[in-house]
Formats: structure tokens, C-alpha cells, sequence
């Protein structure tokens, strides 16, 4: 080997090692560490930040004050202010007001520090990672947001006020809730709720019913704003106090039939109190519920039995379709919280009979009803995919040894209707049409497995196919209606998010509170009191 092609490779080796060196720098920068605060979603940090200190000429300033203020009143967003050692913090700087060494300086300067850290990433990021909560989606700023510097940066640049004020990013229905929520905490202990309601002589009270009862639930209707400060009220039930509990009905979610029944006694007995914690829970899932994905998004609010899908433009959210739904039982069969991308729409489909609803159902009936397999569109698909249309004993056992597999045909009988919406998922959960409509006017609606019922198919499919205009109302209809199973694809995926709020403003700012039908509310309360246990 000449000692110029030595020379080359000796260079080469160098230059190789100097690149190796340089790429292992960049990505370490590219990786910062993960700081977390107390159990939260983890910060991102790249470097230790430079923290203005709290003090000025030996004395707290006001950068110091005005973040205990807002720690102090961490309750307005429905956070503990204890979580932040607001009282123990508040007193230590009163104290130190009157003067306190260099020593002292640094150590309120650190704890003071730590808790507004921790207070913008509870306020920003929120304090649970929906995943102990076996929420299957990603919050919107996790490993986004680094609670230090942005601190640091409103210091520097003279608004803490501002950034301590509000979520950085702007969150649906938050600024709103948050606003009935402190109205409902001004009410306190109010003294509508200082004694239970008598009890009814009878199960429930009906128009033209006498009641020594009435004159507290009419202070509490005035006071929730469902009957208006001036209207006498008797001991006779009749007139506007029947239109004043149809309207608190509405807005808890019952049955608007007027009748003062176990359902509307309980919800009239929950305090202003209890409502605040229940407005809290929602403040804390509005945090980390990725409502604003994507430009075009469908959402689901299973308590609610709604569906919305809209649009954000210039940052503003249009509602752009709304429909009742019916979604999976609260007992056995809870349609999952998650979010995926609907890709695929199938028109006049096939409905592939889940294994457990076949064993647990469809077998029963088929052996009560022969008659049922024909009458409904039923076949049975062997494992070598051959279509099988005649029921007999060994095609049942063959389905219940999990051999076969039966499905409905396509048709006016099938249980998805017209049209299916697809957001691939492991756990095969979808959006489709009914031909049984007669349970979207109820109020409560979980009665399917799983899966979610929609009651106008052909103006989702609309919003779905909004961008591929060959796809017209008359053209979906036909394929909703054609009998012949196809698949489309969407242009553009759209996310799909079936979300879990007990509390919706909507209807002119109106407060609305739906039942806890998965118990996900108390799910969450448990989870944020053991949280504060753990880093109090």
C-alpha cells in the first residue's frame, strides 16, 4: 500500500469519526431529557432555563405576587390550589416581605418556581395522562409544551399575567364552562340546598298534584335559572313550574315530560357544590381531549348521545352537522373513548355478526325462530369464504365450535342500515346507519354493543365525501339504498374522536349536565385525589 493511499484512509478514518461525533451531538440535542412535574405528562426540556429570581431590592416583586394570586385561585379552573402549596407559599412571602436574607431568597425563589411550573403544565397539558384512564388517544401538547421556558419567556417579556390567565391554546367550550362553573361557585352553600326535598306521597308528581314540597324546588329552579325570579308558585303543581322542571329536564338530560319523578328529585338534589366539581372533572379533560386535530374532525360525546362534526376555520370551530346517536350499553357492552382517522366509507353493507353476539343472541334466536335466518338476510360464511343459505343443526354447531361465521346481507332489513363509517380500530368500533329509529327521541341512548348509531347516515356521509363533489346526495342515496356491498376511500382521512364530557354549553351559553353512564367521572375524581396524595 503506497503511503498516499494510507494517507487517504487515514483522513477518511477522521473524517468518519469527526461526522459520527457530530451526529451524536445533534441528537442529543434533538433528544431532550424528560422532566416531569410531580406525575404529569412530561416537559421537555433542552437545557437548564435561567429563572429571573421572584425578589427585587430584597423584597418580593410583583411577578411574585401576582403568580401566588393566580396560585391561590388555581380553584377557577378547577385545580386544587393545595397541589401548589398556595397557602404555605403565600404566607412564607408575606413573611419575607418584611425581610429576608439571600438564603431565604433562593429557597422561595426554587419552591416558588416549582409550583408555577407545575401550575401552567396542570392548566396547559392538564395533571392525568388519559392513558391511566385507558383513554386511547394522545394529548395535544405532551412532550410539546416546556412549562420552564414559557415561564421564563413571559417573565422576560412582561406578561405573566397573560400566561398565567389561560390555556396557550385555544380549547372549545373552555373559556365558557369555566365562566358557569365560578358563577355556580358564588352560589356556596346556598340555602336551597340546606334541607333535603320532603318526600312525595305517591311515585312521582303529575301536573294538577299538590305538594308542600314545591316552594323549595322553585327556590332552587330560581336560583339554577330554569324559573324566573318573580313567578308565585302554589302548593299546586300546574302551570310555570311544570314548564320550569321540562326545561331543567332538558338540561339533565331526562325525559322532558314534565312529571317530577325519582330521575328529575335526584338531579334537583345535587348541590351547586357537587356541580362544581362536576364542571372541574370537564375543565380537566378539556385539557388533554385533542378536539382540535385537525381542520375537519367528527366527535362523539358519549354521555351527551351527540355527534358533531366540524370545521376550524381561521381558528374558529363551525359546527357543521349535528345528530343524535345511540351508543353502547352502560352495563355489558361501553363503547370505547378513543381516537382514530375514518379512511373508508361501505355503502349497503354486510353485517359480519361478532362471535359473542352470534353465541349469545343470534343462536338462541335462530333455534326459538327458524324462520328468522330467512326473514332477516342471514348466511353463513366457511372458513374457505363459500356462502352457505340454508340453516340447519350442523351449520349452528359449526358456528358455535368458531368454524363458521354468519353475517346479514345487505338490505332494508340489515342491522347497519344504508351505510357503515370506518375508522380502522382493534377493537371494531364504527359509525353506521339503523333501520331501527324509534330510540333516537329518548334521552338516554346506550343501547347498542358498541357501536354507534347515527340518525342522519346521509348528511354525514356529506360532510365525509365533502371533498370528492362526484359523490352527490343522489348518488350516496342510490348506494345506500342499491343493495351491492361497496368500499370507498375518503380523499382525506378524517379523525374520529369518541370523547367523554357530563357537562356541554351550547344552546346560547345554556349549562347542560348528562348522567355518568361509564362512571368515568368518578374514574377521574379518584385518579386526581390519589395524584394529590402522592406529591402533596
Amino acid at each position: 500500500m503506497s503511503i498516499f493511499t494510507k494517507a487517504v484512509r487515514y483522513i477518511f478514518c477522521l473524517l468518519t469519526l469527526w461526522l459520527l461525533v457530530m451526529a451524536l451531538a445533534g441528537h442529543t440535542r434533538a433528544q431532550p431529557a424528560r422532566v416531569s412535574v410531580g406525575t404529569v405528562p412530561a416537559v421537555q426540556l433542552e437545557a437548564p432555563v435561567e429563572m429571573p429570581s421572584w425578589f427585587s431590592g430584597g423584597v418580593p416583586g410583583a411577578d411574585a405576587w401576582t403568580a401566588l394570586r393566580t396560585l391561590a385561585d388555581a380553584a377557577s379552573h378547577g385545580l386544587n390550589p393545595a397541589d401548589y402549596q398556595a397557602e404555605d407559599l403565600v404566607l412564607a412571602f408575606e413573611t419575607a416581605g418584611a425581610g429576608a436574607d439571600a438564603g431565604m431568597q433562593g429557597q422561595l425563589d426554587e419552591r416558588l418556581t416549582k409550583s408555577v411550573v407545575r401550575y401552567l403544565s396542570d392548566l396547559n397539558v392538564g395533571r392525568l395522562d388519559p392513558a391511566e384512564l385507558k383513554h386511547r388517544f394522545q394529548t395535544p401538547l405532551t412532550g410539546a409544551f416546556d412549562a420552564r421556558s414559557y415561564l421564563a419567556e413571559a417573565r422576560r417579556a412582561g406578561r405573566l399575567d397573560e400566561a398565567l390567565r389561560m390555556p396557550r391554546q385555544k380549547i372549545p367550550m373552555y373559556e365558557a364552562l369555566r365562566s358557569v362553573m365560578n358563577e355556580y361557585r358564588a352560589l356556596g352553600d346556598h340555602p336551597a340546598w340546606q334541607m333535603p326535598l320532603p318526600q312525595l306521597s305517591a311515585r312521582s308528581l303529575k301536573s294538577g298534584d299538590t305538594w308542600d314540597g314545591l316552594s323549595l324546588v322553585a327556590e332552587r329552579l330560581r336560583v339554577l335559572g330554569d324559573l324566573p325570579l318573580e313567578t308565585p308558585v302554589s302548593t299546586v303543581y300546574e302551570g310555570a313550574i311544570v314548564d320550569a322542571v321540562r326545561h331543567f329536564q332538558e338540561r339533565h338530560g331526562l325525559e322532558t315530560d314534565g312529571v317530577l319523578g325519582r330521575a328529575t328529585l335526584t338531579e334537583l338534589e345535587v348541590t351547586p357544590a357537587q356541580r362544581v366539581r362536576q364542571m372541574g372533572l370537564t375543565l380537566e379533560r378539556l385539557r388533554w381531549t385533542p378536539l382540535l386535530r385537525a381542520p375537519r374532525m367528527i366527535v362523539v360525546n358519549i354521555p351527551e348521545f351527540m355527534l358533531r362534526a366540524y370545521e376550524v376555520v381561521d381558528g374558529n370551530v363551525q359546527v357543521e352537522l349535528e345528530m343524535r346517536v345511540v351508543v353502547g350499553r352502560a352495563l355489558n357492552t361501553r363503547t370505547p373513548i378513543f381516537l382514530e382517522d375514518m379512511r373508508y366509507i361501505e355503502f349497503s353493507p354486510y353485517w359480519n355478526v361478532p362471535p359473542s353476539i352470534a353465541r349469545s343472541e343470534t343462536v338462541p334466536r335462530l333455534r326459538r325462530d327458524p324462520g328468522y335466518f330467512t326473514r332477516e338476510g342471514y348466511e353463513f360464511v366457511t372458513r374457505d369464504g363459500k356462502v352457505v343459505s340454508t340453516l340447519s343443526d350442523d351449520a349452528i354447531a359449526a358456528l358455535q365450535r368458531g368454524e363458521w361465521r354468519i353475517r346479514q346481507r345487505p338490505g332494508t332489513r340489515n342491522a347497519l342500515g344504508g351505510i357503515k363509517f370506518i375508522f380502522p380500530n382493534d377493537q371494531n368500533i364504527y359509525l353506521h346507519h339503523t333501520p331501527s329509529t324509534q330510540l333516537f327521541p329518548r334521552a338516554r341512548r346506550d343501547f347498542s354493543h358498541g357501536c354507534i348509531r347515527v340518525e342522519l347516515p346521509l348528511d354525514l356521509a356529506r360532510f365525509a365525501l365533502k371533498l370528492q363533489p362526484e359523490w352527490t346526495v343522489e348518488r350516496i342515496e342510490e348506494a345506500m339504498k342499491g343493495g351491492r356491498s361497496s368500499t370507498v376511500a375518503l380523499r382525506e382521512p378524517i379523525p374520529v374522536l369518541l370523547a367523554y364530557s357530563t357537562v356541554v354549553i351550547k344552546n346560547g351559553g345554556k349549562v347542560y349536565f348528562f348522567p355518568d353512564i361509564y362512571q368515568q367521572d368518578a374514574k377521574l375524581e379518584q385518579a386526581l385525589r390519589s395524584l394529590s396524595s402522592r406529591t402533596s
